[in-house]
């Protein structure tokens, strides 16, 4: 449907019958909706394809295309490795997938639009041009918008950065992105698709945060050293070993090839990309939807977690129960004004309906002008001609000193209840600001229950040494109290917010006082930033709109499915069943993880050292490279390979310490130095004592195998069941291959000159190997012990 200037035509709905179902069906057919809702997860096709298409994988192609051409079959088995390399990662992806793609259909986003006549839910790319969609508080906008009616507060700061709330008006244009602070209103889809504000930064109106991974930016270094590396060393290495090897080219392709696949670490991104998938798939069983792979790492990283109260801590089903009459006020009386504000307002937050479902406004005044909540003011209130202005909320908010018949009642039921004030007022409004000459008419005492599992689950991060701050736009004291109840250990430090007006204030604050009452979300957000400044990984966990904007700044942020839909949006994390006491599990799995591929990584990263400082090694030396592809192959797959895989899949819950770099390299280092003097040594000894080449290669294939076994042996300390089978089948492995099946493997039968060499190597590299991880323990403690300081 188009007209003249090649524009489809517009539609006029009214607010209230909206489209028609032929004006839909219309823009359907012209293509004229939303399409795309969401960050989706990979193709299928796009996991093959990174899987396949990579440097490495082109590299070792290359380097099997070379050995095929030679003649040199039995030295393509290391193509096999990296075959089953490929199949596990794409296997493992794609369940991940799958498992995410479930869960984020349950978690998928609907709308309110108003067709016919009547009010529909449909999916964010269901929504057509012109349609009327229905927003209110904590409603993220879907599509860029029109205001046809009402008056509503939105927050632009996922888009602008700007955090302070916009006041729309009809006529005023939503952008997709912000999201609704307070108020209720019908807008009119003005823009849909690629043609919206935000499709350039996002789809479907979703914030998109940086990852943040320790983990990811150093394998993105190792990648790109080797990958400059491989070249120059790998020609250097050629042309050395063409003259070494009397110009035979399957001698020299075999010894060149050996050396450039030991420097590749082919099968470590496939290790984190795995272990991570199979996280994603272990959470998914506890109802957690992952949104951002490398949050598992951040969040076994926190040292500091900041609670929302309500629905966190607490179950967020409100319950009237008081309702105090003050300051010469009938009990008809406050009924009727309670009745007059549900009646009039839209708010849509829990402390609201638990208003409602005591007074439920029927047949009641209704409103000349209304202010929505905000957890930024923390009133909300309507005006009603002749009759005046009736606000309520917090009373620290809406009297500048509160009167003393209001403040003996709040102080009373301060202990574990949330209490609001109802005040009146003959004036009106003065613009967004509380009306002049306000008096208290009435308290409502209302309450919300703790968890039963809120003191495991609070207990459980103080014995992992994880810094808990509550944060609530409560009373202090409501807070504090039921901080208590739920077992924090420092309920007793807790403080105003309302108090803090200053950067530093609160920056000092922060680190002194654990229990937060009456902040603002601008304040959560810089509690937050403060936090990260001083130097701890911190997760905020939340279901509010008012949460949006701490959850957007946290190294790791944690929304509840039953909250609203903006703060699940920038959340890297979801609780589909929206219980906190998941939250242990969570932080286990990610430690799982991460220990498990730091511990294996160092497998990965021992063979990368020294066989990069030993081709470096042997384009200098007048002999040819000591081990063939198939040797390596057999190293690679009992002392990396297996190992690596069985480790990283084990429950491993310590704590994560220090940087992820330091931690691998200190394992790895030792045991590389071991590899490149014991290969010295070798060197040594051949030219020296004149041994066969296949008696030197041999040496060199045991020397090898001895460090693989001395490190799986150093990092699966303290041995159990699994870890100690594991050694037997890895050391049996390497024996079985390096003797009985020694004619494959391209070794020799032992004489008694090559067992006294190998007895001189295996006790000078298990001394060596002993001295150096002794150093690095120190350095380390000397490295770690002065990035704290």
């Amino acid at each position: 449907m188009e007209n003249e200037s090649n524009k489809p035509l517009r539609f006029e709905p009214s607010a209230e019958i909206g489209l028609t179902a032929q004006q839909v069906e219309s823009r359907l057919k012209d293509g004229l909706y939303n399409k795309e809702s969401n960050l989706p997860t990979k193709s299928i096709p796009r996991i093959f394809a990174d899987n396949i298409c990579t440097l490495f994988n082109l590299i070792n192609i290359v380097l099997a295309i070379a050995v095929l051409l030679v003649g040199s079959y039995k030295n393509l088995l290391f193509m096999l490795v990296i075959l089953a390399n490929i199949a596990i990662g794409i296997f493992q992806e794609i369940r991940a997938k799958r498992t995410v793609d479930r869960l984020s259909i349950i978690n998928q986003t609907k709308v309110k639009a108003i067709r016919d006549g009547k009010k529909q839910e449909i999916a964010i790319n269901d929504i057509v041009l012109d349609d009327v969609i229905e927003l209110s508080s904590g409603n993220q906008v879907p599509t860029d918008c029109i205001v046809m009616d009402s008056e509503i507060d939105v927050n632009e700061s996922l888009l602008t950065g700007e955090s302070e709330p916009i006041h729309k008006k009809p006529g005023d244009t939503l952008l997709s992105g912000s999201f609704v602070v307070s108020g209720k209103c019908r807008c009119k889809a003005e823009r849909i698709g690629n043609d919206n504000y935000a499709s350039t930064v996002f789809s479907g109106a979703k914030y998109v945060k940086k990852v943040n991974s320790e983990i990811m930016r150093t394998l993105n270094k190792i990648i790109k050293i080797i990958s400059i590396a491989i070249f120059p060393i790998g020609a250097l290495l050629c042309v050395n070993q063409y003259f070494q090897n009397s110009g035979n080219i399957p001698e020299t392709v075999t010894h060149v090839v050996a050396a450039l696949v030991g420097m590749i670490p082919e099968g470590l991104i496939l290790l984190t990309s795995t272990v991570l998938a199979v996280g994603v798939i272990r959470l998914s069983r506890h109802n957690v939807l992952v949104q951002e792979l490398y949050c598992i790492e951040t969040l076994a990283r926190v040292d500091v977690l900041c609670l929302d109260k309500t629905g966190t801590i607490t179950e967020g089903n409100m319950v009237v129960h008081k309702a105090i009459p003050i300051n010469g006020t009938t009990k008809d009386e406050l009924s009727y004004a309670l009745n007059c504000l549900t009646a009039s307002l839209d708010d849509d937050n829990p402390t609201y309906n638990a208003v409602k479902d005591k007074f439920s406004g029927k047949g009641s005044k209704k409103a000349e002008k209304i202010h929505p909540f905000s957890s930024a003011k923390k009133w909300s209130g309507a005006y009603f001609g002749k009759e005046g202005s009736l606000v309520f909320g917090a009373a620290e908010f809406i009297f500048s000193n509160i009167p003393e018949c209001a403040s003996e009642i709040i102080k009373e039921f301060s202990a574990g209840y949330r209490i609001l004030a109802v005040a009146h007022s003959e004036n009106d409004f003065d613009g967004e600001n509380l009306p002049q000459e306000l008096k208290p008419v009435g308290i409502l005492v209302i309450k919300d229950k703790v968890r039963d599992s809120a003191h495991d689950t609070l207990e459980f991060f103080a014995s992992q040494g994880v810094e808990l701050k509550i944060i609530s736009g409560d009373n202090v004291h409501t807070v504090a109290s039921i901080a208590k109840e739920a077992g924090l250990k420092n309920y007793d430090k807790y403080i105003d917010a309302s108090t803090l007006k200053t950067d530093e204030e609160i920056k000092e604050a922060i680190l002194k006082y654990s229990v937060f009452g009456r902040v603002t979300p601008d304040q959560k957000k810089a509690f937050v930033l403060a936090l990260k400044e001083a130097g701890h990984t911190v997760a905020m966990t939340g279901d509010g709109v008012n949460d949006v904007l701490a959850l957007k700044e946290a190294d790791c942020s944690v929304a509840m499915a039953s909250g609203s839909e903006a703060a699940r949006n920038v959340s890297q994390l979801v609780l589909m069943d929206s219980d906190f006491s998941s939250m242990p599990r969570v932080v286990a799995e990610g430690r799982r993880s991460i220990n498990n591929i730091q511990r294996s990584a160092s497998l990965f990263i021992v063979k990368t050292i020294y066989s990069s400082i030993l081709s470096v090694l042997f384009v200098l030396l007048p002999l040819s490279y000591p081990i063939e592809p198939i040797q390596m192959t057999l190293v690679s797959a009992f002392a990396i390979g297996l190992p690596s895989f069985v480790l990283a899949l084990e429950p491993n819950h310590e704590r994560i310490r220090g940087n992820f770099f330091i931690n691998v390299i200190s394992r790895a280092l030792p045991c590389a130095l071991v590899v490149i003097l014991m290969t010295i040594l070798n060197v040594i000894l051949h030219l020296t004592l004149g041994t066969p080449q296949i008696e030197y290669s041999t040496l060199q294939v045991i020397i090898l195998s001895l460090a693989g076994i001395m490190l799986i042996t150093k990092i699966s300390i303290p041995l159990n069941a699994i870890r100690t089978a594991l050694l037997i089948v890895c050391a049996g492995g390497m024996t079985l291959g390096i003797t009985v099946f020694g004619w494959f493997f391209g070794t020799n039968p032992f004489s008694l000159t090559m067992l006294i060499l190998i007895s001189i190597v295996c006790a000078a590299s298990i001394v060596l190997f002993a001295v150096f991880n002794k150093l690095a323990d120190k350095m380390k403690l000397n490295k770690i012990i002065k990035i704290k300081l």
